[in-house]
């Protein structure tokens, strides 16, 4: 199942329930209340029940073992030692968060008995369970508000839900690796291996020839298909003012639909949730003649979701993965130039767009040579759609550690680069040159993954999921 799976246990007092008839009965009417909220948010729930002593939470965390949950949630009914809650987290080694969610907006001072406060005396006991948490080493957040009518607190918990599943995907995705990556690009050689231990994702690393045969394979029906689907997604653009661009001849764009069938072959045949591609090739060799063929059909594949970049940039692949998970898009982009006049800072690329997140139909226009690369051939011309956007880098550190680098500004109107291109004018909270400069010195890769909306929220929760630290700018 692909659902993300979510470990649930309410808890209370076990020396309460003889004492005020009904309280246990009614806190478990509000942990239902909470689990069905969760599972309206995609989440697949394993409930544990009400947890009122330190041997029903060792149970809670060997259940949560067995299911190998993505993350914990401990609603708090009603007060609760912290023994008897971090026996149900602490073998299971998953983030916890704690929604301290109080049935009512406010006690009826005159009416309410203890048995009613009781009922309602959630924030009783956190700061005793986030003590305990903290000193055990535990990551957990906690969600404060109302049970109900909140739409800040259940905001926040959707988000958390989201944030997990888009976790839980990558852990177990297989990311294509076909070719090298760009020579000289220091920014963005990474270890497989540190990639795997800190993502979970596998890396498949896949030979030209892999794609070449099934290539070769491709039938013209199949083809014939393709290029249906290539003009219905595309608008084909003539040759612009650029003097490298040409048109899109028949020759082309048949080489282009049977490139990108054989692309999805391999997709399913590895199946890959992701790909990152660059080839040299040599003096029109076939390998050269594939590198020059790839996006117009990884920009088909990264719209369905699965995520596509070029220049072997497997960094910005895994920016790209969340970005998609997260209903964000992801296209595949690098600073192109700062506007000091209007003050925004153009970004696109030559590689894949995720045409599904463009401002309009994207354009396929030909190209005479790729710059800085061999070859020739059909290129994406994509702006993404106007209004809030967010980036997000993924670079890594001195010490071998993946770190996130995002910000989140605007996409406005206006013209771009005709050139073949992905591009957007993007205006962040800082002025161009502030921002260029607070960016950098995080050390970042030179590409990102820009995604519609401002999700910097959900990016943090992937973070904190994902023990990888974050860097915001803004």
């Amino acid at each position: 199942m692909n659902k993300v799976k979510v470990g649930v246990f309410g808890i209370g007092l076990a020396a309460y329930w003889p004492q005020f008839e009904g309280l246990k009965e009614r806190l478990e009417g509000y942990q239902r209340e909470v689990e069905a909220r969760l599972a309206g948010f995609g989440a697949q729930v394993v409930s544990a029940g009400l947890v009122d002593t330190a041997p029903a939470a060792l149970a809670a965390g060997d259940l949560f073992t067995r299911e190998n949950v993505d993350l914990i949630v401990c609603y708090v009914g009603t007060y609760a030692t912290s023994s008897q809650v971090l026996p149900a987290v602490q073998r299971v080694g998953r983030p916890v968060l704690v929604l301290n969610l109080q049935p009512v907006a406010a006690l009826d001072y005159d009416t309410a008995d203890t048995a009613e406060w009781l009922a309602n005396c959630c924030a009783c006991c956190v700061p005793e369970i986030s003590n305990a948490f903290a000193r055990s080493r535990i990551a957990f957040n906690v969600v404060s508000g109302q049970l109900r009518n909140d739409d800040r607190a259940w905001g926040i918990i959707a988000d958390w839900i989201v944030a997990a599943a888009a976790a839980r995907a990558l852990n177990r995705s297989r990311i294509g690796f076909l070719g090298h990556t760009y020579p000289g690009m220091l920014d963005m050689y990474s270890d497989f291996t540190m990639v795997q231990a800190q993502t979970g994702a596998h890396i498949e690393v896949l030979e030209m020839d892999d794609l070449q045969v099934r290539v070769d394979a491709v039938t013209d029906a199949h083809v014939e298909a393709k290029k249906r689907e290539i003009l219905e997604v595309f608008e084909v653009a003539e040759p612009g003012s650029d003097r490298i661009t040409k048109p899109v001849t028949p020759e082309a764009l048949d080489w282009s639909a049977r490139v990108a069938c054989g692309l999805d072959v391999l997709v399913h045949d590895f199946d890959l949730q992701g790909l990152t591609y660059y080839y040299r090739g040599l003096n029109g060799n076939e390998f050269e003649q594939l590198g020059a063929t790839l996006i117009v059909g990884n920009s088909l594949l990264t719209a369905r979701g699965v995520p596509c970049s070029g220049e072997g940039d497997l960094k910005t692949c895994i920016s790209m993965f969340i970005m998609d998970r997260l209903h964000a898009g992801g296209s595949y982009t690098e600073f192109y130039a700062m506007d000091f006049a209007e003050q925004f800072i153009l970004m696109g690329h030559d590689g894949p767009a995720h045409i599904a997140i463009g401002d309009h139909k994207p354009k396929l226009r030909g190209l005479g040579l790729f710059h800085g690369k061999r070859g020739y051939g059909l290129s994406v011309q994509f702006q993404v759609k106007t209004g809030p956007i967010t980036i997000l880098g993924t670079t890594q550190t001195a010490d071998g550690r993946l770190k996130f680098l995002a910000a989140e500004g605007e996409s406005l109107p206006g013209k771009t680069l005709q050139i073949g291109n992905t591009n957007s004018r993007l205006r962040f909270a800082l002025p161009p040159a502030e921002f260029m400069d607070v960016w950098c010195m995080h050390g970042p890769t030179h590409h990102v993954a820009l995604g519609v909306g401002h999700q910097i929220s959900k990016i943090e929760k992937v973070a904190r999921l994902m023990g990888i630290e974050l860097a915001v700018v803004k």
